[in-house]
């Protein structure tokens, strides 16, 4: 009997320690799925292509026309494409004619003035309306404006003055709206797919550039 209560008490014991064990054991961290690889996206071909197949990149995604003042911008991004692709960095190009109707034409056709003009080299998806109502805007640009919402021009240089005077005339209130304004607005995601810092058309290339490589 003794043997038997010792045995049971020794069996309690283990109990008692794997419970504690258990207790001091650090928690699982928690998975982060607010990050640009829960979206999925349509490519120039109309192909589903996963953002998580572009985890670990530095992205720069943009929307872009090629009849816009601002369409010379295509030389700078290929410049840093070249320069930082190695290192892990991607362009992620989404053609919108929702500006001033400059980007007309099929994809195929956008395509086409991209690499004979500009000799670009850069991922370039389907068309979009980047700020589309709920059924035309894609979930991808309604969460980069959610994460990074326009913050207004730099209007201590002339280009920014001068697209705050345009904007202004239109809607003095323009500013307040989280929207997208104009081609060439540029977000920012670091390696783990999270919003950094967001770029509007009349931003240098400079800053963009620091920036990029801050993350790589």
């Amino acid at each position: 009997m003794k043997h038997i209560k010792f045995m049971t008490l020794a069996a309690a014991g283990l109990m008692l320690l794997a419970g504690c064990k258990q207790k001091v054991e650090a928690p699982e961290e928690p998975v982060n799925t607010d990050n640009i690889y829960q979206f999925s996206v349509l490519d120039s071909s109309n192909d589903t292509v996963q953002l998580a197949d572009y985890k670990g990149k530095v992205l720069l995604v943009i929307n872009s026309a090629t009849g816009c003042g601002f369409t010379p911008q295509y030389n700078d991004l290929q410049a840093l494409y070249e320069r930082y692709h190695d290192q892990g960095f991607e362009i992620l190009d989404f053609p919108c004619n929702a500006f001033g109707q400059q980007a007309p034409g099929t994809i195929e056709e956008i395509h086409e003035v991209c690499t004979s003009r500009y000799g670009v080299t850069f991922p370039q998806m389907a068309k979009v309306d980047v700020n589309g109502d709920e059924e035309e805007q894609p979930a991808l640009f309604a969460w980069l404006i959610e994460k990074a919402p326009f913050a207004g021009y730099d209007t201590a240089t002339a280009i920014g003055a001068m697209l705050d005077k345009m904007f202004k005339e239109v809607d003095p209130d323009y500013a307040q709206n989280p929207n997208i304004k104009w081609n060439f607005t540029k977000f920012l995601i670091d390696r783990e797919g999270n919003v950094v810092q967001r770029f509007e058309p009349g931003d240098g290339v400079k800053p963009i550039e620091e920036a990029i490589a801050s993350l790589l």
